[in-house]
């Protein structure tokens, strides 16, 4: 599914006429952004807690049973109200972000719906299961960066991050205190320019060659 995902990418980078462009992903997003450095079509990856690496299948087994239960819970038909109170929007997002009372109810409710409504998530789940974590990146000819939160309890550093920063050894490592899985929800402030700094700095690299 992940390579559906990329082919996909790659068609509407080709209908946009970009061959590369600096790349950065969340997530399964981390995930696609790593692969499109390894098609050729990145000038530059930043990762933030990618998805697609795991130590065992008790491991993998966890995210999916994360996931189904996200999108069981997206069916309740109180969510709305549930939500509405700040420390249960903070319990039902727990292991995304450290800090999601700061989210409107409306925000985390439609958040479950997605996750209730998304069609591709069981064959996303199926094909993580069926094909195995993400195969080793090398020498893609890009910068590559992973950025990992303190707080990311949704996929743990140790169990997911290490075996990550394993399958890509050229990648640059740095650890993002305060945040959890989406750190954008967290900090978005200090995400930004996380960002902007490393695409500026990896601008100069480039045009300094």
């Amino acid at each position: 599914m992940v390579d559906t995902i990329v082919n996909d990418m790659c068609r509407q980078l080709d209908e946009a006429a970009i061959d590369t462009a600096h790349m950065v992903g969340n997530s399964l997003g981390g995930w696609v952004a790593l692969e499109l450095a390894r098609r050729g079509r990145a000038q530059s990856v930043l990762a933030l807690s990618p998805a697609g690496a795991w130590r065992s299948l008790r491991d993998l087994r966890r995210l999916l049973l994360i996931f189904r239960a996200g999108a069981t819970l997206g069916r309740v038909n109180d969510m709305a109200n549930l939500a509405a109170r700040k420390r249960a929007r903070r319990i039902l997002l727990i292991l995304m972000a450290e800090h999601a009372d700061r989210m409107t109810p409306a925000q985390v409710t439609a958040i479950f719906e997605d996750m209730a409504g998304c069609a591709a998530l069981p064959e996303i789940l199926d094909g993580a299961r069926d094909n195995g974590p993400i195969k080793p990146v090398l020498d893609v000819g890009c910068r590559l960066r992973i950025g990992w939160g303190l707080k990311d309890r949704m996929l743990p550093f140790m169990r997911y991050g290490a075996p990550m920063l394993a399958a890509v050894p050229d990648a640059e490592f740095m650890l993002i205190p305060g945040v959890g899985h989406v750190p954008m929800i967290d900090d978005p402030g200090l995400i930004a320019r996380t960002i902007l700094d490393f695409i500026e700095t990896t601008d100069l690299q480039l045009n300094s060659r």
